[in-house]
């Protein structure tokens, strides 16, 4: 064998899988047919579109937006231009680090397009089209994913985008319609409303986030309401056609909307097509990986990590699934990864949670209570001026244990950890209440939201004392 793995594709997934195979002293090995590292986490997805967010997001905190553009647009492009350098900046920075790592911890990098030859041989051509045939002991597919693209919608790059055809544009458009109301959705409705763009949305849902908590979601709404933006839910688009400079959306119900561009946002689809998995004999469905919990593929020695294999399909995630299996394919144990993983919404305002939502609480008929803190009611909260966050705890009533913690407002995604570690830990409410937080902090919304679910249980064990001390 000319590697003890090979990893396929150079994004969060497929780096974390060659630094744990490096760690144990194994020869890896990174194949990748783009010309940049990091995969769409770095290039085209994760690390831009947040990026992209901080100039916006700064500009709402300073009272910008509207208000500051002069009357023929030119500060607006200007504003997408900073966004844009940010963007790249930090693109560039990470592909550093990224490459500096990988060359440290002694992974080689094969730049190429990569197809099975059989289960142990990767051919891989590159862009010169010169090709090779390589072979490992063990390999990691960790091809991602990319934009859903369908045939009957006219992409052209500049007035109808995806997700990635978006980042590059160099004017801001006066108005976007968005179609979708999921995570990368609403990232971009954020970006382009704060940038002073007339956004509009086209979902089939009731509310945005469908899968989230609706006094969640709330928040979020009032603040893209606040930003000018006008929503179709509950509705579907029958046809996107180009007209003129700008585009024409034909909604089922017969509505029509012209707007300057177009973003089709609605789901992503495996990189797997070219890569002649039937020639290993691994199993596919729809184009996604079926795998185990230790990550192997219907071939024992192949692996599938990231995007690829489904939900929850984070950079986050990806990076735990690589490590874990390369730690498995070379009996360095199972790595457990921890039960209650943190998601995050990079909109303005943030949204992160951890554990189940109160939908699937009351699915499966667990007795439960709500405490809630506002950021408004912290001293904190008002320093920053943020009136609308919200920090939602889920409790078990039967045990006093975390079921999942909900926050919408600044920081949501760093202050979400703390919840996270409470419940990983098997701690409960009460240890929220006897933690002692920094002041003024946003987290010592913990201790409110635990103490108005404290209060809670006591007046569901002795209701006529917890009123008198209520009183007192």
């Amino acid at each position: 064998m000319n590697y003890d793995v090979l990893i396929i594709g150079s994004g969060p997934a497929g780096q974390h899988a060659a630094w744990q195979a490096a760690r144990m002293g194994k020869r890896a090995a990174i194949i990748e047919r783009k010309p940049n590292l990091g995969g769409a986490g770095l290039q085209t997805g994760t690390i831009p579109s947040k990026a992209m967010r901080e100039v916006a997001y700064q500009l709402t905190r300073s009272g910008g937006m509207r208000q500051a553009f002069a009357p023929d647009g030119r500060s607006r492009h200007g504003l997408l231009a900073d966004a844009v350098r940010r963007k790249e900046g930090v693109i560039a920075q990470q592909e550093s680090v990224i490459l500096q790592r990988l060359l440290r911890s002694g992974v080689a990098l094969i730049p190429g397009e990569a197809s099975f030859v059989d289960a142990h041989t990767l051919q891989v051509i590159d862009a010169a089209g010169n090709t090779r045939q390589i072979s490992a002991q063990a390999i990691v597919i960790a091809s991602g994913s990319r934009p859903r693209r369908p045939a009957d919608i006219p992409f052209d790059k500049k007035t109808v985008l995806d997700s990635t055809s978006i980042l590059n544009l160099r004017h801001l458009p006066d108005s976007l319609l968005v179609v979708g109301g999921g995570v990368i959705a609403c990232e971009f409705v954020s970006i382009f409303a704060a940038l002073g763009v007339r956004v509009c949305v086209v979902d089939s849902h009731a509310q945005l986030l469908a899968y989230l908590s609706e006094d969640v979601v709330d928040v979020l709404a009032d603040s893209f309401l606040g930003m000018g933006v006008t929503f179709h839910m509950r509705e579907r688009v029958a046809e996107i056609r180009s007209e003129g400079t700008g585009t024409v959306t034909r909604l089922e119900s017969g509505k029509e909307i012209r707007t300057d561009a177009v973003l089709y946002a609605q789901g992503r689809e495996p990189n797997s097509e070219g890569l002649q998995v039937f020639r290993a004999g691994i199993s596919v469905k729809d184009g996604w990986i079926e795998v185990n919990q230790h990550f192997q593929t219907s071939v024992p020695h192949i692996f599938a990590v990231g995007d690829l294999i489904g939900r929850p399909a984070l950079a986050s995630t990806g990076m735990e699934q690589g490590r874990a299996a390369v730690l498995y394919a070379f009996g360095g144990g199972e790595h457990v990864t921890a039960e209650n993983l943190p998601m995050a919404v990079y909109t303005i305002p943030e949204i992160s949670y951890v554990g189940k939502t109160e939908k699937e609480v009351q699915q499966e008929n667990i007795p439960y209570l709500i405490g809630r803190a506002y950021f408004k009611d912290s001293a904190r909260g008002q320093i920053i001026g943020d009136a609308q966050g919200l920090l939602k705890l889920i409790v078990d009533t039967r045990n006093e244990k975390l079921l999942g913690v909900h926050i919408v407002g600044e920081q949501a995604s760093e202050l979400i950890h703390i919840g996270q570690l409470v419940m990983n830990l098997n701690g409960t409410v009460r240890d929220l209440v006897s933690n002692v937080f920094n002041y003024p902090t946003l987290a010592e919304c913990y201790k409110l939201a635990a103490l108005d679910c404290t209060h809670q249980l006591e007046l569901r064990k002795n209701p006529q004392s917890a009123q008198e001390n209520l009183r007192e």
